[in-house]
């Protein structure tokens, strides 16, 4: 089935949200539709940054009768200064898109980090109560701008960026401008801590990480009031955040064991990745890392989905090394009574080299949207 382009006009952000000129002055945000004739269902599908034109379930679905729009944000390609106050906004855009183009049910299907990002969607539209950002800023956001969504898919579901960071950040880091400075007693990295992990050495380790998160939301708001204190001074400014891919999970599948293979990220071996020059959160700025990756952050995905009220599918890949059963539990509990929940089967994060899991999802999407 062929893709139509789709361009859409967003609102323009509270400061530049990118270094072209024209995005600034005409910010667009762009997408890939599949849309079979006859379709009443649309499904848009979304992530903070990664580009979902190509998402490997837009033809699937088309083929089962639902029009399918993989969309950007205004943040494709780069979240140092991503706001999620400001993606909702771009995900109610296409939200209005697919309303405009005749469609009676629109659901979101929530993909590996566009999970948490349709949760907080999801909440806003139905009762819309932020007014700025974690940093302070306005967003200026209106109910015109979060038309609610009939239904949210949970697919390979993380739980919201600021709950990765406190997982998955490395809390043996002594010094933040080091990368190389370590505490070898809470390093998961040193052989004489496992794995396996003992009980003990996990409750140490899990404490340190959100110490360490703690430490630098403390050290950024510090140094976002310096800056803003002075006349005519910057209102952000870019950090890097070292070390942030190192949940013991990856080497040891005992850890919340699931059909994952051991000793493997979904972006490659865990070492490497924890200090790789690019890596999950590595840059950021200021307001950006109070948006997405603080304890401060609104993006908490079961805390907002408690909150929403529509229905919810949530599809459990058996063999993910980056989302866990706590994880779909988490999501499962948040749901409550609405959940209708699948487990697929050996299915890894991206579904790679399973296209016969991709039907067996797109399946599960079809029959559900049926009963809305």
């Amino acid at each position: 089935m062929s893709m139509e382009l789709v361009v859409i006009d967003v609102r323009p952000g509270a400061a530049a949200e990118s270094q072209s000129g024209l995005q600034m002055l005409r910010p667009r945000i762009y997408g890939a539709a599949a849309r079979p004739p006859g379709a009443r269902t649309a499904a848009l599908i979304m992530h903070p940054t990664s580009n979902f034109m190509g998402h490997y379930l837009l033809e699937p679905l088309a083929k089962r009768g639902i029009a399918a729009l993989g969309l950007n944000t205004r943040y494709l390609g780069s979240d140092v200064v991503l706001v999620l106050e400001r993606a909702i906004q771009d995900m109610g855009a296409g939200v209005a898109w697919l309303r405009s183009q005749g469609y009676e049910r629109v659901v979101l299907v929530g993909n590996s980090g566009g999970a948490a990002l349709s949760a907080f969607f999801q909440v806003q539209a139905e009762e819309l109560t932020i007014t700025d950002t974690p940093a302070g800023d306005p967003v200026d956001l209106v109910p015109q701008d979060l038309p609610p969504a009939d239904g949210i898919v949970l697919a390979a579901a993380h739980l919201g960026r600021s709950r990765l960071m406190d997982t998955w950040i490395d809390p043996a880091v002594i010094d933040e401008r080091d990368p190389l400075s370590s505490d070898p007693a809470i390093d998961m990295f040193n052989p004489e801590n496992g794995p396996p992990y003992s009980a003990e050495f996990m409750e140490r380790y899990r404490a340190a990480q959100r110490a360490r998160n703690a430490r630098i939301e403390a050290w950024a708001r510090a140094r976002l009031r310096q800056l803003r204190a002075r006349d005519g001074g910057p209102r952000d400014e870019a950090f890097v955040i070292h070390r942030t891919l190192a949940d013991p999970r990856c080497l040891d599948p005992a850890i919340d064991p699931n059909d994952r293979a051991p000793g493997t990220t979904v972006w490659g071996l865990p070492r490497a990745q924890n200090y790789a020059a690019n890596s999950m959160g590595r840059y950021t700025s200021l307001t950006g890392y109070l948006s997405q990756w603080s304890q401060s952050s609104r993006g908490d995905g079961p805390a907002n989905l408690a909150r929403t009220r529509c229905p919810v599918l949530l599809l459990e890949y058996t063999a993910d090394s980056s989302v866990f059963p706590s994880d779909n539990a988490l999501w499962a509990q948040a749901a409550g009574s609405r959940l209708e929940r699948h487990s697929v089967k050996g299915g890894n994060h991206y579904l790679t080299g399973a296209p016969h899991l991709v039907e067996e999802v797109a399946d599960r999407i079809a029959a559900w949207t049926a009963r809305l």
